[in-house]
């Protein structure tokens, strides 16, 4: 069957209405939105393991074929498949014996969180894709996700927050502990660090 672009017209919701009454053609139109998305955040959530990032991906899509009726109406779609993604990250974690921790995180300071995401903008790109892998490898899941929710993907913190079943203030203090934790770990990537390390 050839694949109609006015798929393209329908919203994410919309389409899994469609697909909820049988159909399953328009579940491509979904993949086509999600799939690297999606790809890319059980990579960085599975440490940097392609073959098992795949088998997740298609794990996500074949839940949504068998029970097309669990969609919850209320939720944005993108909302609802991460939270797919993350409980199913969450399942792995568990099932390889991997205790989450709990930590006291301080209260996020907004002209803090601010100043610190503009410190990490500030570092050099060269092998700070690298770097920054292996340091959120290092991080508890929780903190991992959330900072691959809000700046990988760009959720609001009130997304972020129904996917990983916490309130907003919990997020926003995730956020803050990681980006504080990331520029402390990548400040050697740092132009301004450095010039300051040369004439030190």
């Amino acid at each position: 069957m050839k694949w109609s672009f006015s798929y393209k017209k329908y919203s994410d919701e919309e389409l899994m209405s469609l697909i909820g009454n049988g159909n399953i053609t328009y579940l491509k139109e979904l993949y086509n939105r999600y799939s690297n998305k999606l790809l890319f955040y059980f990579y960085r959530m599975l440490g940097g393991d392609e073959e098992k990032a795949q088998d997740f991906l298609q794990d996500v899509f074949l839940k949504i074929i068998e029970k097309p009726y669990q969609f919850n109406e209320k939720m944005k779609f993108s909302t609802w498949i991460f939270t797919i993604a993350s409980n199913l990250c969450k399942n792995e974690y568990r099932r390889m014996k991997v205790r989450e921790t709990t930590r006291n995180e301080p209260d996020m300071d907004y002209h803090q969180q601010v100043n610190t995401i503009d410190q990490i903008h500030k570092i050099e790109h060269d092998d700070f894709e690298k770097a920054i892998q292996d340091e959120l490898r290092k991080m508890d899941p929780e903190q991992r996700s959330t900072f691959i929710l809000r700046f990988q993907e760009n959720l609001s913190i009130k997304e972020i927050g129904e996917i990983l079943n916490c309130s907003p203030g919990t997020v926003k203090s995730r956020i803050f502990y990681t980006t504080k934790k990331l520029a402390s770990c990548l400040k050697e990537y740092n132009p301004y660090t450095k010039e300051e390390l040369s004439h030190g």
